[in-house]
């Protein structure tokens, strides 16, 4: 064996120290493997652990039933996902459901359809309706078409605001290349993280690694084992427990979702109840038996993310609620007592602030109504969210030259080498993974670079004729700032789950840009750039994660690539439908000017959007920022540039402290702070308890069994959860809404039984 391959095992035979979870050898408890490969060995434990190590190459992929089962799913999540976002009530599509419900549909259609050629008239193109057995490359391609298609297009809120508010109907053939141009420019830039993240085996992305475990437990069959069996039964039985106690704290005993110990104690005692309540208050001593409160999407679920990742986010919740908070409220952190806990905005004398009064017929800012009503206040949590949220996007450059950089140097080594050496980038990592994707085609980078060009072109064609209201110049500030937060973010959320949030920053940016000058100024342009910035990193991200999907089960990258953007060809025109229809059929329900009976069209999130552009597009940030209570939140940046700092010396100085400093990630830590919990604080001390249950006691003390059942434990609940939230909604919730009788569990005034507190239940 070669010097350079030797140098090359090493450099993945080291676990990074950002994904310390567990002892760092190479067995699990009581099992061996010394006597496997060395292609096997150099894979980090839990990836070996999950994946197959063997492939047949002539599964087929796509194939007449993949496109039958993609038409059957992605138009109805499409329609669900877009729906919801103007809804009280927002009810995700499950994309778990999607990956079982198609296995089992596919080998439904295996044994229906006939198997006969069709040819293309005119053609030598020809194809099998049933090409032999259904295959779980088929199931992969499936499921990643409906994440890319199945899902709102982040638009929506530009095109609603201007329509709804404004009276400004955009032209559909814009507003469908824009919505389309958003979604691919992210495609696009993914190229520049997917040479870094993708083939390397010491980024595990564990989503990816979640949905791994299922499609392995799926690919076995009831005569295989009896651990198959067993996960299977597991699987399927802990689904249908999930999806019937979920009934529970969703509808029919909502008491469940936040046990609230110090209400129980004190009923009826004001303090008590804002310490102890979950829905209201600061959940001190408060669990939750409702998995969507303990998974809570805005850090995700404990069973998949590492147990330091909790850790911290679990840090910051106790920090901001029950440290922060009741200073604000008993003392004095902050002068604006009002909307403490409440994210909308306020006059001097506590008022809602009239954000309409800003906005001038020709949707410029009137000055006059700004002196009537006075300066904009925001809740003092409100405050210190956005100083956090605006520190993680330093940080993250900094914490990753610091803690990541010789990962990606040896990164960047490789990818010099492959240029030397003209190799495939999966030829330049000799783990079994690679070794396997070497007989497949590679996707050309110049796919992708065709892809985004494409969407860049169109994006500033729709710009340069005055459509989505903002300068053409920023579009080339979007992709720089998103291109360059890319890897960090990336980087981060390959290595713990953790979802960094990009809204307050391109916010802020736009505002600053859109009143540096003249023109420009409609309130719909915040929502439009925050469309472009903020989707690139997200679908880029998503990106990744399912072509890492498709790295683990061994699908061809071009299979994959292409199943992505056939997602998002039948998916967006569904949106844009759903968009048209409510905008026309629910306005005034939106508006506020008719009051919906059933209490679901409100239009929560589209109002906040509006508001948003009120105060960064008419007021702006300059403004904004010359009150006192606003002073503080530049430094966030200066704090992001520097903690990280701080915490590298620390793990310099006592680099063997039981600490362990280096897992004391800044980004997360300030993402987690500049989460608004607002009224809901339920669930945070079970989320702990859970993930130390499954990511450090299961995974140090009985790691077989969090190797055979975690991950689909882990599935199950989060696909048992959002199918009952999906039958909820189209049963209980969506064209007639049938309320639960009031009872004990459902009580009339609150439902935790804090009485002290206002009534949040209706």
């Amino acid at each position: 064996m070669s010097q350079e391959h030797d140098a090359d095992v090493r450099s993945i035979e080291k676990e990074d120290p950002e994904i310390e979870v567990a002892p760092q050898d190479s067995t699990f408890a009581g099992e061996e493997f010394d006597d496997e490969p060395e292609d096997v060995r150099v894979l980090p434990r839990m990836i070996r652990a999950i994946c197959s190590m063997e492939d047949d190459p002539s599964t087929p992929t796509i194939t007449f039933r993949y496109f039958l089962l993609c038409l059957l799913f992605v138009p109805p999540g499409a329609f669900m996902s877009q729906l919801s976002q103007y809804r009280t009530v927002f009810a995700p599509y499950p994309v778990l459901f999607v990956q079982v419900a198609s296995h089992y549909l596919g080998h439904v259609l295996a044994r229906v359809l006939p198997e006969k050629t069709i040819r293309v008239p005119f053609t030598s193109f020809g194809f099998n309706l049933n090409p032999g057995p259904w295959s779980i490359k088929e199931n992969v391609l499936v499921t990643l078409t409906a994440t890319s298609g199945a899902t709102s297009n982040a638009a929506w809120a530009s095109i609603s605001v201007a329509k709804v508010y404004y009276n400004t109907e955009i032209p559909a053939a814009a507003c469908l290349f824009f919505m389309y141009g958003i979604v691919f420019l992210g495609y696009g830039i993914a190229a520049i993280a997917r040479q870094l993240l993708l083939y390397d085996p010491i980024y595990p992305w564990p989503y990816a690694l979640m949905q791994t475990a299922l499609y392995e437990t799926l690919r076995k069959t009831w005569h295989d084992s009896w651990v198959a069996r067993k996960q299977k039964m597991i699987f399927f039985g802990v689904l249908g427990v999930t999806i019937v106690w979920e009934f529970l704290p969703q509808y029919i005993f909502p008491f469940l979702s936040s046990l609230s110990f110090l209400c129980w104690i004190a009923p009826r005692n004001p303090v008590a109840n804002f310490l102890g309540a979950g829905i209201g208050g600061l959940g001190f001593l408060n669990f939750s038996l409702d998995w969507n409160n303990i998974a809570n999407p805005a850090i995700g679920n404990p069973m998949v993310a590492p147990f330091w990742t909790t850790a911290i986010a679990t840090v910051a919740f106790v920090i901001n609620c029950w440290i922060l908070l009741p200073i604000a409220k008993w003392g004095n952190l902050g002068r604006f007592k009002t909307g403490l806990m409440s994210n909308r905005i306020f006059m001097a004398n506590g008022k809602q602030y009239p954000a309409p009064k800003l906005v001038t017929l020709n949707y410029t800012f009137n000055q006059t109504a700004y002196e009537e009503y006075g300066p904009i206040f925001m809740g003092t949590q409100q405050l210190w969210t956005l100083f956090f949220d605006y520190s993680t996007y330093v940080s993250a450059l900094v914490w990753m030259a610091l803690f990541g950089w010789p990962n990606i140097r040896d990164t960047i080594r490789q990818l010099r080498l492959r240029k030397a050496s003209h190799k495939t980038i999966s030829e330049l990592y000799p783990d079994r993974l690679n070794v396997i994707m070497r007989s497949y085609p590679e996707v050309p980078i110049w796919w992708f670079v065709v892809l985004g060009l494409g969407a860049f072109v169109a994006i500033l064609s729709i710009l340069s004729q005055g459509h989505f209201f903002i300068p053409i110049w920023t579009l080339f500030v979007a992709i720089f700032t998103s291109g360059l937060m890319m890897v960090p973010f990336a980087w981060l959320f390959a290595l713990s789950s953790f979802q960094v949030s990009v809204g307050s920053f391109n916010e802020l940016l736009y505002g600053y840009m859109a009143t540096s000058g003249s023109g420009h100024r409609h309130p719909a342009g915040a929502t439009a750039y925050g469309a472009i910035a903020g989707n690139i990193w997200y679908r880029a991200q998503y990106m990744l994660q399912d072509q890492k999907i498709g790295h683990y089960m061994h699908v061809p990258p071009r299979a994959v690539f292409f199943s992505q953007i056939f997602g998002a060809l039948i998916g967006i025109p569904v949106d844009f439908g759903v968009i048209q229809w409510i905008t026309n059929t629910k306005h005034d329900y939106l508006l506020g000017i008719v009051k919906d009976p059933l209490g679901q069209w409100t239009g929560q999130a589209l109002a906040s959007y509006y508001s948003v552009g009120v105060m960064y597009v008419l007021v702006g940030p300059k403004r904004m920022f010359e009150q006192h209570i606003y002073k503080p939140l530049p430094f966030g940046f200066l704090y992001g540039a520097l903690a990280p700092v701080f915490i590298y010396m620390l793990h310099r100085a006592f680099p063997k402290s039981p600490l362990k400093f280096r897992l004391w990630n800044v980004t997360i830590f300030g993402a987690a702070m500049g989460i608004f919990y607002g009224n809901l604080t339920a669930g945070f001390i079970s989320r702990f308890i859970v993930g130390y249950i499954s990511m450090r006691y299961f995974y140090w003390k009985r790691v077989e069994t969090w190797r055979r059942y975690n991950y689909l434990v882990a599935a199950a609940l989060d696909a048992g959860l959002n199918i009952a939230i999906m039958l909820i909604f189209i049963f209980l919730g969506s064209w007639k809404v049938v309320p639960m009788p009031f009872w004990w569990g459902n009580n009339e005034d609150n439902i935790e039984r804090c009485f002290a507190l206002p009534n949040r239940n209706a």
